[in-house]
C-alpha cells in the first residue's frame, strides 16, 4: 500500500507491503471550524475560568501577547488580528502591545519566518520580538519553584499590565501536551530556568510522558511558573490534520488548558491491538521537522507501539541539519550514549539541549531506530546514535529481514502529533 508521511513541506509517499501492515495511525476526523476568526473572537468573549479579554484589557496600559516560534504550526494569522483588534478597542493602543516570541533555548526567527507566522500585516504594524534564553539580562528572577526551578521569565513579559499566550495544544513528548503554561517555561524563560527544568529528575521522571498530565513534575512546574509570571489569560487551539483549527480553548492558564487537553486527547490518541515488531513514523514534516534535535519527538513518541527490541523507522527532513551546535556536539563528540546520559546526572554538570539526548537514549534503549533524511549525510548521521537508510522502504526491507517475514508494521504519518495506545478491548 502506498501511504503518504508528513515531510518537509510536500511529504513523502512511501510503499509498506499490504501483508505485513497492522494499522495506519492518525488523528480523529473532526469537523474544523467554518470561520475560525469568528471562533477566536467567540472564545475570547467567554472564557473558560476568567473575564472577558475585553474586560481584562479595560484596566490595563500595556499588553504582551507570547506566541510560538517557527518550529509549531500555530495558526497565528487566524488567531492574532481578533485578538489584537479588541485589544485595541478595549483601549490599549497598538504601539503598548509586543508580541514577543517565545523560542525557548531555540535561535530566534528570522524576518521572513516571522512573516510566515502572522502574516505581513501583523509584522507591519506590531512590535515582534524574539525571546533570547541565553541572555539572562532581560529576564527577571521571580524566586524558586518548591522542587527547586530558578524562575527567570522575560522582562519584556513581566512588564506588560496585560499578559496572554496563544499557542497549540498538542502531544508533548515531555510536558503531556504543549500549550497553555508551556509558552511561558521554557518559552520565554532564561537557560538558567531551563537547564533546571529539563534536568534529568524531570524528564527522567516516569511520569514525564506524552498524554501524562497528573503527576507530570515537567507539567507541574511548568504551570506554576506560568502563574507566578502572572499570565492572565491563554487562547489555544487544537487542529485537524490539514492543519485548521477544530477548538478554540481561551481563559485562565489551567482550567482553558485543561478543556482542550481533553479535546487534544481525544483526537490525538490513536489504538492498536498489540505492539508490533515495526513503527514506520515522522516528525509531522515543516515545521517540526527542520532539526534532527527535532526529528527525536518522533522516535520517543512512537515507543508505546513498538515492541521492545522493535524497530523504529522514522523519516524526518532535516532541512536545517541536527540543530544547535551543543546538540551537534554532544552526539559527534561522545561515541557512549547512555554514559552521556549517566554524567548529566552528576552535580554541576551542564550542557544546553542535553535533554533531548536524553530522549534519544530512551528511543534507543527500547528499540533500534532507522532513520531517512535529506538534509543530513549518511556519515554524519551514522555518528549520532541512528542507522541511517537510503529509503523508508530499503529501512521496512532490513527490518524484515530482522524481525520475519511475518513482522507486523504500524505507520504513523503524523509521527508525534498521535499517542499510540494498546487498546484493552483486544
Amino acid at each position: 500500500m502506498k501511504i503518504k508521511l508528513d515531510y518537509g513541506h510536500h511529504g513523502l509517499e512511501v510503499q509498506v507491503p499490504d501483508a505485513n501492515l497492522e494499522a495506519i495511525l492518525g488523528l480523529k476526523p473532526i469537523a474544523p471550524h467554518p470561520d475560525p476568526e469568528r471562533a477566536v473572537s467567540d472564545a475570547l468573549k467567554q472564557p473558560t475560568g476568567c473575564p472577558p479579554l475585553a474586560a481584562l484589557a479595560r484596566t490595563r496600559k500595556s499588553a504582551c501577547v507570547v506566541i510560538s516560534d517557527i518550529t509549531r504550526p500555530v495558526p497565528n494569522r487566524e488567531i492574532l488580528p481578533p485578538l489584537l483588534a479588541l485589544l485595541e478597542v478595549s483601549g490599549i493602543p497598538r504601539e503598548k502591545i509586543t508580541i514577543l516570541v517565545a523560542t525557548g533555548t531555540h535561535r530566534p526567527n528570522t524576518p521572513e519566518e516571522l512573516e510566515s507566522m502572522v502574516g505581513p500585516a501583523v509584522l507591519a504594524n506590531y512590535r515582534i520580538v524574539n525571546h533570547v534564553a541565553t541572555d539572562r539580562e532581560t529576564h527577571r528572577y521571580l524566586g524558586d519553584t518548591p522542587r527547586g526551578v530558578p524562575m527567570w521569565v522575560d522582562t519584556r513579559f513581566l512588564d506588560a499590565e496585560l499578559k496572554i499566550s496563544v499557542a497549540l495544544i498538542e502531544p508533548h513528548f515531555m510536558a503531556g501536551y504543549s500549550g497553555g503554561r508551556k509558552s511561558i517555561c521554557p518559552g520565554i524563560c532564561a537557560m538558567e530556568t531551563v537547564q533546571v527544568w529539563h534536568g534529568p529528575r524531570f524528564i527522567g521522571h516516569e511520569l514525564s510522558d506524552a498524554g501524562s498530565v497528573s503527576g507530570n513534575p515537567v507539567h507541574e512546574d511548568s504551570l506554576y511558573i506560568a502563574r507566578a509570571a502572572g499570565l492572565d489569560m491563554i487562547c489555544d487551539v487544537t487542529l485537524d490534520e490539514e492543519r485548521r483549527i477544530t477548538g478554540v480553548y481561551a481563559g485562565e492558564v489551567e482550567a482553558a488548558w485543561l478543556k482542550g487537553v481533553r479535546a487534544a486527547s481525544n483526537i490525538a490518541t490513536a489504538y492498536l491491538r498489540r505492539p508490533v515488531d515495526i513503527v514506520v513514523t515522522t516528525t509531522a514534516g515543516y515545521p517540526l521537522d527542520l532539526t534532527f534535535y527535532q526529528a527525536v519527538k518522533g522516535m520517543v513518541g512512537a515507543l508505546p507501539a513498538v515492541k521492545p527490541g522493535g524497530t523504529v523507522i522514522v523519516a524526518a527532513r532535516c532541512a536545517e541539519g541536527l540543530g544547535s551546535k551543543h546538540f551537534a556536539d554532544i552526539l559527534l563528540e561522545n561515541d557512549d550514549l547512555d554514559a552521556f546520559v549517566a554524567q548529566t546526572y552528576q552535580p554541576g554538570f551542564f550542557i544546553p539541549d542535553q535533554w533531548e539526548v536524553h530522549e534519544l537514549a530512551k528511543a534507543r534503549k527500547k528499540a533500534e531506530i532507522l532513520m531517512y533524511t535529506e538534509g543530513i549525510s549518511s556519515e554524519v548521521l551514522s555518528r549520532c546514535f541512528v542507522t541511517p537508510i537510503p529509503s523508508v522502504e530499503e529501512g521496512i526491507r532490513q527490518a524484515l529481514a530482522k524481525h520475519g517475514d511475518q513482522a507486523r508494521i504500524a505507520v504513523i504519518p503524523k509521527g508525534p502529533y498521535i499517542i499510540p495506545a494498546i487498546s484493552r478491548a483486544h
